[in-house]
């Protein structure tokens, strides 16, 4: 119940951080990847800020034995750069450069209640059914 209380919170702390912050407008998305046109910084901001955030807590955290609500730690095992990372990303940048949106803003995108963010998360899901059913995925 504390690790699902825990995760309840830290999505409620992203998806405001999301609205606060207009990231969850896909043209700011579009904005901030247009850098000959007319550039929007916000992205960056927001990314600077979650830097400014995470890097003093993994390091101040880092010489924990455990994390607080777990047994252990989940650190990623795959490092190396695979077929699936790379058509992945580029997958991903396709579509969020198409559509302004990546999974978590468009998640909190639903509460506007708008078709938009409606089929991109439906369209969202059914890939990430196809996905898993790709033989380098």
């Amino acid at each position: 119940m504390r690790l699902a209380l825990s995760a309840f919170l830290v999505g409620l702390i992203f998806a405001l951080g999301l609205g606060v912050s207009g990231m969850t407008d896909p043209r700011k998305v579009i904005g901030f990847l247009d850098v000959f046109g007319a550039w929007d910084p916000s992205l960056l901001m927001v990314m600077i800020g979650a830097l400014a955030v995470y890097v003093p807590v993994y390091h101040f955290t880092r010489a924990w034995r455990t994390p607080v609500l777990e047994s252990q730690w989940h650190k990623p095992e795959a490092t190396g750069i695979t077929r699936g990372l790379v058509v992945g990303s580029l997958l991903f940048g396709i579509g969020w450069g198409l559509a302004g949106y990546c999974p978590g803003p468009a998640v909190v995108s639903l509460m506007k209640f708008t078709g938009q963010p409606l089929a991109f998360v439906l369209a969202m899901l059914l890939g990430f059914f196809v996905a898993r059913r790709l033989p380098w995925s």
